[in-house]
């Protein structure tokens, strides 16, 4: 019997979109139509089940799904005995505690004694332990930011990515205790032959990663700025040169990273760089 891997996604919303994009462009395909809860890969052997977020990291303790993606604010709240293969970069956000904009703040002190409202109690015990900090909490689901207003609590500790629905609320963040992105979780027991699929998985969300980072950059250059030009761009290991048809010109091809992408740009053009051409890259293999 061929082994089979299955793979925890969030049924809706932005981590289960970016999740399936990301397998997606590993060359992995797959149907999610019709409010489906299973689906299964045409070309990789992967079964996909589609749940809440806060119920994959204990399906994958219990060995219903081999793996998930999940956010790392779920997968400590949960604290659940699963491993983290590799964290996915994308869905950053942070938790944070808030207040009415109305009420001083100077430190955490400050909540000594409070209120907060929260839908994760567990890595909010742990960061008010941390701090030698006694608050009554209000464990609530969906909402959170409403608890101020209507008397329930005075703080609230609650997920924040751009900060305007605390705004919104009549809340301003005051502490960030946790931050989270998306994480790739796997069973601690998985089989040989599983753990091998796991590694084929990776790699290929490896080579997207890496390649989204990265651009590959071909422009012209004098030969007698050479030397100058290729310090800029150190590439993988060193850059393409190619002469050119014009005599006293060579064509120079190499790969820079997001990051640094303007900055090396405008030192390139000071030192004489010409026709830059700058490329996408889809998938880039160390």
């Amino acid at each position: 019997m061929n082994t089979i891997l299955r793979i925890a996604i969030q049924k809706s919303g932005r981590l289960s979109e970016s999740s399936l994009n990301l397998i997606k462009e590993c060359g992995i395909r797959f149907s999610n139509g019709g409010g489906k809860l299973k689906s299964s890969s045409t070309n990789f052997p992967l079964e996909f089940l589609f749940l809440r977020d806060d119920d994959i990291p204990g399906y994958v303790e219990d060995g219903v799904a081999d793996i998930g993606i999940v956010g790392e604010n779920e997968m400590a709240e949960k604290n659940k005995d699963i491993e983290v293969v590799k964290k996915l970069g994308f869905s950053k956000c942070r938790l944070s505690l808030a207040i009415p904009k109305s009420d001083d703040y100077n430190d955490i002190q400050d909540l000594d004694g409070k209120s907060i409202a929260t839908s994760y109690p567990n890595i909010l015990k742990s960061y008010l332990a941390k701090n030698n900090i006694q608050a009554e909490i209000h464990e609530i689901s969906g909402s959170v930011e409403i608890a101020p207003g209507i008397g329930l609590a005075e703080a609230i500790c609650d997920i924040v990515s751009s900060g305007s629905t605390l705004l919104s609320n009549g809340l301003k963040e005051v502490e960030t205790i946790f931050k989270s992105e998306a994480v790739l979780i796997a069973n601690k027991t998985l089989t040989r032959e599983k753990q091998e699929l796991v590694n084929q998985l990776t790699f290929r969300m490896d080579a997207v990663q890496t390649g989204k980072n990265n651009k590959y950059i071909l422009l012209n250059a004098p030969n007698d700025k050479l030397e100058e030009i290729i310090k800029l761009l150190p590439g993988m290991k060193s850059p393409t040169v190619l002469p050119l048809a014009r005599s006293g010109w060579s064509s120079i091809h190499s790969v820079i990273t997001e990051d640094e992408f303007w900055e090396r740009i405008q030192n390139l053009r000071e030192v004489g760089a010409q026709g830059i051409l700058i490329v996408p890259i889809e998938k880039m293999i160390l």
